[in-house]
């Protein structure tokens, strides 16, 4: 549990960094604390307890509440005397708030044009499109049986030959953890598996296991093949947020370039500017993050 001192140390190094500013409450909007003849509304609390540091993210809703009023007293505080000293009137903090009255217009104009616009539809669209680009990648569902000699298991294939059942043989026989499933891996692709193991298991048929009995680092391995199949998307529900971030940026990109046919953008330093140039052009050719990858088993 921290400390009271503790939580309203942070509460204040987060409330005082904060950049989203404080709009006039209308008359729905209570006042939960005066300073002076300052008050604090309701609104303000909110958005102080919303942009309080994360170490608070996880204490209860009171304690929360209790730090983020104690940074809106203390800047309160101080802000009065501050103003009092008219600090409020220098270059610096016009133009810091010149700086922070543009950025929270970007990110209005933002929620407005973008974030808020997002429908269902479109990302399940972007889904769609994106499942179809989707290279193909076969996968294979194998069983093995791991014993440490050669010798047993050549045993083990003369007894799958005599008609023995392979998962009743793991079960009896492997010395891999997972004997109790019958040496069953699940589906996998390449490259999640040893060199060795994962070319043997691609190279059999379906229904059918390895003659010779294959080394790898872990032992020697005997490998049956239950099916094949290409690699199946991730079901939406489980990527839908991470599309919509998709759809999201391509929005802001395009209302971004929209602006910049617009409005000229010069930069006089040569330096900065081609630096400028360059750090665009890899932004316009970064290709989508991978929000929609085939579903794979982790390595047995």
């Amino acid at each position: 549990m921290l400390s009271y001192n503790k939580l309203a140390a942070i509460a204040v190094a987060t409330f005082v960094t904060l950049q989203a500013p404080v709009f006039a409450a209308d008359a729905k909007d209570p006042v939960v604390a005066k300073v002076g003849d300052v008050e604090i509304h309701q609104s303000e609390l909110d958005l102080a307890i919303a942009n309080l540091d994360p170490q608070l993210g996880q204490l209860p809703d009171e304690q929360k509440k209790v730090a983020a009023l104690s940074a809106s007293i203390d800047v309160k505080l101080l802000a009065k005397s501050a103003a009092a000293e008219k600090l409020d009137q220098t270059p610096d903090f016009q133009s810091h708030m010149a700086y922070l009255r543009d950025r929270e217009l970007h990110n209005a104009y933002f929620k407005a044009h973008v974030a808020d616009t997002i429908t269902d539809a479109e990302v399940k669209a972007r889904y769609d499109k994106e499942v179809a680009a989707l290279p193909k990648q076969e996968e294979v569902h194998a069983r093995h049986i791991l014993v440490k000699t050669e010798d047993e298991a050549k045993d083990i294939i003369k007894q799958l030959d005599a008609g023995k059942d392979f998962a009743e043989l793991a079960k009896e026989k492997s010395t891999d953890p997972n004997k109790a499933d019958g040496g069953d891996l699940g589906y996998f692709a390449r490259g999640r598996m040893v060199k060795e193991f994962e070319d043997a298991a691609f190279a059999l048929p379906v229904g059918t296991y390895t003659k010779t009995p294959v080394k790898s680092d872990f032992g020697w391995h005997v490998i049956k093949v239950e099916d094949k199949r290409d690699a199946p998307p991730p079901p939406f529900d489980q990527v839908k947020d991470q599309v919509r971030q998709l759809v999201m940026r391509d929005k802001y990109l395009d209302l971004l370039n929209k602006a910049k046919q617009e409005s000229k953008v010069v930069i006089n330093d040569p330096a900065l500017s081609k630096a400028y140039e360059d750090a665009q052009k890899q932004q316009d050719q970064a290709p989508a993050d991978d929000a929609i990858a085939p579903e794979t088993q982790p390595q047995q």
